[in-house]
């Protein structure tokens, strides 16, 4: 009896104490789970944080660089063209150097025959004096035409020594330029790398693009139809006056004619092929494609309503929905169509560039 007791008591026991062992472990098993995705998420959010930093340094980065390379490509432009002035002045005194080697040669010819030929008779006094006045006369050019070589032979020296160091700032900025140029492509690389995740929001917003390309008469349509950031009662662009997207000179001001008697909303600059367009102010890329009759477009959304628009690139390095940086690269320039059209809008309206921008650069190399 008592033996039953004790199995019946422990029976009891187990059917008690059994499912709550259960459960405590279940319990336990949930929160080791949980603490480990706690720890998963807080080792993402700190890759995220790393990887949000790195592409604000390459956005920094690519800013700097590409300041860097326009400047480089700029002086590289100027000292082309000094060698050049240079090559046409040297040219100019070797040519004027070879009639100074032909007048000194009439003026010792003619020397040299007068004095093989002296007449001291004193019954021919006249010709004597006259011959003596000729033989003063030729001296006095050879003398002049020797002084005169001798001054263009000094300027030739200085034109090759100018010429000399024009050429070995030329080479020092070649290579200068090389490593410049490797760091922007490397960086843009990079750039590129970082900006696959925003290609699958492309898609939609691409047919979206299409859809507007096909519709819109003009780009003031098209840069309507992208959309903008949000009008606010501040109309302000930035806290400063922005350098234009490309360097080069205004050619067609805001309100002014253009070739086909129309008025510009915009500015038209003049610039080299290839030239480096950088965002002109921080913003979205809203279009990034090809436009009829403007060749590939970009246009960017900014704050308070302002959208701007970029026509004639040859190629985009931005994607649609990227974020940008003022100064930041996004492109160049079409080698066959040197002259940008840059349009500012804000809402419906455009805006006199000259209020948002400085003047961009004149160089007698555009």
């Amino acid at each position: 009896m008592n033996n039953n007791r004790f199995v019946l008591s422990a029976v009891v026991c187990c059917a008690i104490f059994s499912p709550c062992f259960a459960t405590n472990n279940e319990l336990a098993k949930i929160q080791n789970q949980i603490k480990q995705t706690e720890q998963q998420n807080k080792q993402i959010e700190q890759q995220l944080k790393t990887s949000n930093k790195n592409v604000e340094q390459t956005k920094k980065q690519l800013v700097k660089t590409a300041n860097r390379v326009s400047d480089l490509e700029e002086q590289r432009g100027l000292l082309i063209k000094n060698i050049a002035d240079l090559d046409k002045q040297r040219d100019k005194i070797n040519s004027e150097l070879n009639k100074s080697h032909d007048g000194i040669a009439d003026a010792a010819a003619g020397i040299l025959f007068i004095s093989a030929n002296p007449n001291f008779d004193s019954q021919t006094m006249h010709e004597y004096v006259l011959s003596s006045v000729i033989l003063s006369a030729a001296a006095d050019q050879f003398d002049e035409q020797i002084m005169d070589a001798t001054e263009k032979l000094k300027k030739l020296d200085k034109i090759r020594d100018a010429r000399s160091i024009e050429k070995e700032k030329l080479d020092r900025s070649a290579k200068k330029y090389t490593n410049e140029k490797k760091e922007l492509d490397k960086l843009l690389k990079t750039r590129s790398a970082q900006n696959e995740k925003l290609k699958s929001q492309q898609i939609a917003l691409q047919e979206k693009l299409k859809k507007l390309s096909a519709k819109a008469k003009n780009i003031s349509e098209l840069s309507a139809g992208v959309g903008s950031s949000e009008m606010s009662s501040d109309a302000k662009f930035s806290k400063r006056k922005l350098n234009t997207p490309v360097r080069g000179k205004l050619v067609v001001r805001y309100g002014e004619k253009t070739a086909l008697g129309l008025k510009s909303d915009g500015w038209r600059i003049h610039t080299r092929g290839d030239a480096i367009v950088m965002a002109p102010a921080d913003g979205i890329i809203k279009f990034a494609d090809s436009f009829r009759g403007f060749g590939k477009v970009v246009i960017m959304s900014h704050k308070n309503g302002y959208n701007t628009v970029m026509t004639n690139m040859g190629s985009i390095d931005a994607v649609l929905g990227q974020e940008v940086l003022a100064g930041e690269p996004i492109g160049r320039m079409d080698k066959n169509k040197t002259e940008m059209y840059l349009e500012v809008r804000r809402g419906k309206d455009s805006v006199d560039p000259a209020r948002l921008f400085n003047e961009p650069k004149s160089n007698s190399i555009f």
